[in-house]
Formats: C-alpha cells, sequence, structure tokens
C-alpha cells in the first residue's frame, strides 16, 4: 500500500503573475534559494516517493531544464574551479525519476489529474500542488500516507480556514475518527459561505485511489466551467473511504504575487544569512 507515485499538476498558465509567467512557468519563480517547484519534489521524496509524474503544458520547458544536465554549464563550473555549485547542480538532476506528461488544453484540476492516467492507473498515488509550499519536519505527504498505510482508501490534506477564505477553496465535512482526522461525507468546489458544508477547505496535497479515473472520465464540469478534482471525490467517498488530515506544519500559498512575496519575507527571515539584510531594507537602512 506504500505509495511511490506523485503526480505534480503544473501546466497552468500562472495569470496572476504576468507579464513575467509569459515566458517562466510560475514554478520556477524563486523561494528564497531555489525554485517552488523544488520544494514539492523534495516533499514527494521524502514522503518515500520514487517516481515524480509532471502534468505540463508547452510554457513548461523551464522545467524540465531545471531537473535536467546542462552539461556546457557543468563543464564551465569546472573549468572556474566552483565545484561546490557543480556538485548542486549535478545533484539537481539526480534528485529523482521524472516523466513528462502534456496536458494539451487547461481544463482544471481533475482534467490534469486525469492526464496521469497512464502512469498511476494501478495504484495509489500521491498529488501535490506546487503553489502550496509546505514546511515542518515531517513531510505532510508523509502525513497523509501513513493515514492511508494505516486506514486506506483516499486521504485529502485539511486547513481550517476563516469565514472570509471559504469561497476561494474546496471544503469537506466529515466525521471526526480521531483527532485531526476526519471520514469525509461531502465536498463541494469553491462554495458561497451559506453553501459550505463547514470551515475545513481543501490544501494541496492528496492520496488518490485509481479509481478517482473513471470517475474523471464521466464527469461533466463544475466549478469555472472546469473538470473540478473535488466533485470527482465527492462521489469516490460515495463508494470507497476518502479521509480529510488536519495537517502539522506551516504553509505558504505561493500562487498569488502578495502570498509569494510574504513566502520569500518569512523564509529569509529564518536564514541567519539573510534576515539582517531583510531587516535592514524592511527599516529603509
Amino acid at each position: 500500500m506504500t505509495v511511490k507515485k506523485c503526480l505534480f499538476p503544473v501546466a497552468g498558465l500562472g495569470t496572476r503573475f504576468l507579464p513575467v509567467t509569459k515566458e517562466i512557468a510560475k514554478e520556477m519563480l524563486p523561494l528564497v534559494n531555489r525554485p517552488i517547484i523544488s520544494y514539492g519534489v523534495e516533499e514527494a521524496l521524502g514522503s518515500g516517493c520514487e517516481e515524480i509524474v509532471m502534468i505540463t503544458g508547452r510554457a513548461k520547458r523551464s522545467i524540465e531544464n531545471y531537473f535536467d544536465r546542462s552539461f556546457e554549464l557543468e563543464d564551465l563550473l569546472l573549468r572556474r574551479g566552483k565545484k561546490e555549485l557543480y556538485d548542486k547542480m549535478i545533484a539537481i538532476s539526480e534528485l529523482a525519476e521524472i516523466l513528462y506528461i502534456r496536458q494539451r488544453e487547461p481544463l482544471g484540476l481533475g482534467h490534469a489529474v486525469l492526464c496521469g492516467e497512464p502512469v498511476c492507473s494501478s495504484e495509489y498515488f500521491g498529488v501535490i500542488l506546487p503553489d502550496d509550499v509546505f514546511i515542518h519536519t515531517e513531510p505532510v505527504l508523509s502525513q497523509l500516507i501513513k493515514v492511508h498505510e494505516r486506514l486506506g482508501g483516499s486521504v485529502i490534506a485539511l486547513e481550517l480556514v476563516s469565514d472570509e477564505d471559504v469561497s476561494r477553496y474546496g471544503i469537506a465535512s466529515g466525521v471526526e475518527i480521531e483527532p485531526g482526522i476526519f471520514r469525509i461525507n461531502d465536498m463541494i468546489e469553491k462554495p458561497k459561505l451559506s453553501e459550505a458544508p463547514s470551515n475545513y477547505a481543501i490544501m494541496g496535497r492528496y492520496v488518490l485511489s485509481p479509481e478517482i479515473f473513471p470517475i474523471l472520465h464521466s464527469q461533466g464540469t463544475g466549478a469555472g466551467g472546469e473538470i473540478q478534482l473535488t466533485d470527482a471525490l465527492r462521489t469516490l467517498a460515495k463508494n470507497e473511504p476518502v479521509y480529510g488530515v488536519v495537517y502539522k506544519g506551516r504553509r505558504f500559498d505561493c500562487g498569488t504575487q502578495k502570498g509569494w512575496l510574504s513566502a520569500n519575507i518569512q523564509l529569509a527571515l529564518e536564514d541567519p544569512e539573510l534576515r539582517k539584510m531583510v531587516l535592514k531594507v524592511v527599516e529603509g537602512k
């Protein structure tokens, strides 16, 4: 029952970051000293996953290039005696086995997951939405996998959000069977507060049953005219267990300019070498 594959839906157009994302994948924007996508990949690997599946679009070649070898750069670093940087470049390319699948149309998160069916149809698999960067001693995906290995079924990450934020997320409700663990019985994508079944929002980490694929095949469009993963999970929960876990850790929403900038500042303040510089800039010195 161990989860060995992790799917990354990264085909989104990144319109909130235009014009920079016209040519640069938003997942490649820097978060302190490395791109956003690297945090998610390291989380997947730290959770025991061995194969990374990237669902990409035509503007996402920079992601492929980042995790690939760059022989010209490596040769240049060696000739200039920069062995430490050379070793870092090699380490990036050897992080994991990565498979790339093209999502030809931006039809929603559910459709992006469906694109992974050729390689994930026979086993439970993880899903990481890299816009959400989680920091904790135990990776959030690992927290979900442990619940899956103990209870079976699909597992989603939950966070209790304010009334003002309910309409921004998929919202789930269920019966609490253990502290912080729910057996999910209802979900709705971006509801009005008056229609929300709870204040528990679904965050960007999942362990999914392969039974999600036939549901996504037959499902119509939902909120925003897209194929919603939340709608498919709601159907799945009627047929087999779906659990929600209130994750442990901190979440940084790097899917908006304000969230990305806030994450950079907060994480830089925690770096001993960067903290003094950031404080000087903030204080105008």
